[in-house]
């Protein structure tokens, strides 16, 4: 049997691994909706719309090495009262990790794993809006890291923050 030296310096045999692994092995909307209720009145509005964003994140193991995390993010323009326009995407990804430190996991999951799947909702809500026929909105970049920080310190244990970490 082939042996070889581990990254802390213990023998493996052949084919047995225990360095630390992650990676992200599919994407997908699982829920997308738009909203255009005072079309066609709402192109020719004349005030500047008011944006509000509001986003939740939220994890859930699947098995020992598969996580899905998903992002919601719901964006809604008004103005003067009226809705120009409303998205709502619940954009999701399946992380696979495997020899990952317990106490490495729940960060990940919630800051790191965020991160990496923020810029494609990013353009998916940006394309839906002018698909809408206004123009494209880009939303400006979120810190997950600093997020989960601010949310595990006010939180009395860090498995309560493993359901929804912050909103904008």
């Amino acid at each position: 049997m082939a042996e070889e030296q581990g990254a802390a310096g213990e023998t493996l045999t052949n084919g047995e691994d225990n360095l630390p692994q992650v990676g992200v092995l599919s994407q997908y909307v699982k829920d997308l909706s738009f909203e255009n209720p005072n079309a066609p009145a709402a192109y020719q509005w004349q005030t500047q719309p008011q944006i509000a964003v509001d986003f939740n994140i939220g994890a859930a193991k699947l098995n020992d090495e598969l996580h899905e995390v998903a992002l919601r993010i719901e964006v809604r323009a008004t103005t003067d009262g009226q809705t120009a326009f409303a998205v709502d995407l619940l954009y999701a990804g399946l992380i696979g990790m495997r020899n990952i430190p317990d106490d490495q996991v729940q960060p990940f999951l919630l800051a790191e794993a965020p991160r990496i799947l923020f810029p494609f909702a990013r353009q998916i809500v940006s394309q839906t809006v002018q698909d809408g026929g206004f123009p494209p909105l880009m939303l400006d970049p979120i810190d997950f890291h600093a997020l989960y920080v601010q949310r595990s310190l006010t939180e009395s244990g860090a498995g309560e923050a493993a359901g929804q970490v912050g909103q904008a």
